[in-house]
């Protein structure tokens, strides 16, 4: 690191130290697509993001920045551990509730590190990282089969407040979205369509909660929209003039808003940092191809969408506004992965990150900043939902995959047979990933397999303590295992 940039870094961090640790509010919203936020997306993008611009103006966007995966479970992964989720036993898909929690108890998350460090820390939203539901009486586990919405008073024995957080209002997924749930209990049933208004009077209600006192806050807000069921609020109904998803959008985007203004009503704003992202990209639920012909595209020029392994599936807004510290307006074109907020907070506040943490994650304050990320990762790794694999270090991606690896066309089986096995592509000339370079650049696809490689088998792709994966034997090319899976059953229907 360059002696300017570590004087930098330390200044900041001896801020923080000798003042009060600055709060952090980290919204993450579920299955926005990167062209879905306006001024990411000016010529393209029809949907208005009043909020989101505005706080880009007043901060930093981020034109490089990815989720560790295409889809939501594995992503909330990786923030909260700062790990791959595929280093887990969650090799793809995501998870569906009634299970123990995929965050093993005595791993460190950004929560219980921030909490050990002094923070009172919360979390509005969705968790869908598993949890059981206990009956009250009896303490046996309910079960998804026989309860399709967990009970009023059931209990969570392994829930959010089980992994660092002091407070915990909301849900588990999607379509337990009915079952609100407060720290370590189901509190009630209520509609779906109020799930968002709930959130975003109880996130203002938690800022205003924290007005008068010292101690820092965490609050992590993991938003349920605009994912399906795509419900706006009758308030909120025909404002876009592109259907339901864009008007979700536009009541998402007012969380921010809203949250924004309670910080700074509250005095809140100079000493607090605010990340606005998403965990993946945009869903073919929201109706993609009929918002294109209104002229909006989810993805702005990027490929694919949310379970893609194309930059549409994982690329994500990522702005980020601190006043005093990031300057107004400014872009950062840097990559960065979302396993790298739990880094990047230890090293905000001037200390190390826990044992058994951050394998994956590495600190973006320099660019915060307007500097270079000095990192030790050679590279990001992405994954599709299908658990397809890609890697990417510079301007190049490698693509372990024929085609989308999820549910754009082409599909695995929808390309001939005479097809390559992977991709290549040059992200600064071709960030449409259009020219696949593979049978071009064999020795770069050698090097960068060997990359990815190492950082899969050597349980870390960062320098630190050595680490090990949760699993043994993960599948580098899924489609390879998935075309021999296929021969051996064809083989195995002739003999019979």
């Amino acid at each position: 690191m360059k002696p300017i940039i570590a004087l930098l870094l330390t200044l900041i961090s001896s801020a923080c130290a000798a003042q009060q640790k600055p709060n952090i509010v980290y919204i993450i919203c579920d299955d926005l697509g990167y062209g879905d936020v306006q001024c990411l997306n000016p010529i393209e993008g029809k949907i208005s993001t009043p909020c989101a611009d505005q706080l880009a103006r007043q901060g930093m966007v981020f034109t490089d920045a990815h989720s560790g995966a295409s889809v939501c479970t594995p992503t909330r992964y990786g923030i909260m551990t700062g790990r791959y989720s595929w280093r887990s036993k969650l090799q793809n898909g995501v998870v569906t509730g009634f299970a123990p929690d995929l965050i093993v108890e005595d791993r460190p998350t950004v929560a219980s590190f921030l909490k050990s460090q002094g923070y009172h820390t919360a979390i509005i939203g969705k968790w869908h990282l598993n949890f059981r539901y206990l009956d009250p009486d009896s303490g046996k586990p309910y079960s998804k089969k026989d309860h399709k919405t967990p009970p009023v008073d059931a209990k969570i024995p392994d829930g959010p407040i089980h992994r660092g957080f002091d407070y915990f209002h909301g849900f588990h997924h999607a379509r337990n979205m009915d079952a609100v749930i407060e720290n370590d209990r189901v509190i009630a049933h209520d509609p779906p369509i109020n799930m968002l208004p709930r959130l975003t009077r109880k996130s203002v209600e938690y800022i205003n909660s924290r007005a008068g006192t010292k101690q820092p806050f965490f609050l992590y807000l993991p938003l349920g929209s605009p994912h399906a069921p795509i419900l706006p609020a009758e308030s909120w109904k025909g404002k876009s003039g592109l259907g339901d998803y864009a008007d979700f959008v536009m009541q998402t985007d007012n969380v921010v808003g809203e949250v924004t203004s309670a910080i700074e009503k509250n005095g809140f704003a100079d000493n607090t940092l605010v990340i606005f992202t998403s965990d993946n990209g945009c869903s073919k639920v929201a109706g993609i191809e009929t918002l294109a012909k209104q002229g909006h595209k989810v993805s702005a020029n990027l490929r694919g969408s949310k379970a893609d392994i194309w930059d549409g599936g994982h690329r994500v807004p990522f702005i980020a506004r601190w006043p005093g510290k990031i300057q107004p307006g400014s872009t950062c074109n840097q990559l960065i992965c979302l396993t790298d907020l739990f880094a990047t907070v230890a090293e905000i506040i001037g200390t190390t990150t826990p044992n058994g943490s951050c394998e994956d994650s590495v600190s973006f304050l320099p660019g915060l900043i307007g500097q270079p990320i000095p990192s030790s990762r050679q590279g990001v790794v992405h994954h599709s939902i299908s658990g397809h694999f890609a890697y990417r270090t510079g301007n190049w991606k490698l693509i372990l995959a024929r085609a989308s690896g999820g549910w754009s066309s082409p599909k695995e089986n929808e390309v001939g047979k005479d097809a390559p096995k992977a991709q290549l592509y040059n992200m600064a000339s071709d960030i449409s990933e259009q020219n696949n370079l593979y049978a071009e650049q064999p020795e770069l696809v050698q090097q960068l397999l060997r990359q990815l490689t190492a950082d899969i088998k050597n349980g870390r792709s960062t320098i630190g303590p050595d680490s090990k994966n949760d699993v043994e034997g993960i599948v580098l090319w899924k489609s390879e295992k998935q075309k021999t899976r296929q021969q051996k059953e064809k083989q195995q229907k002739q003999q019979k």
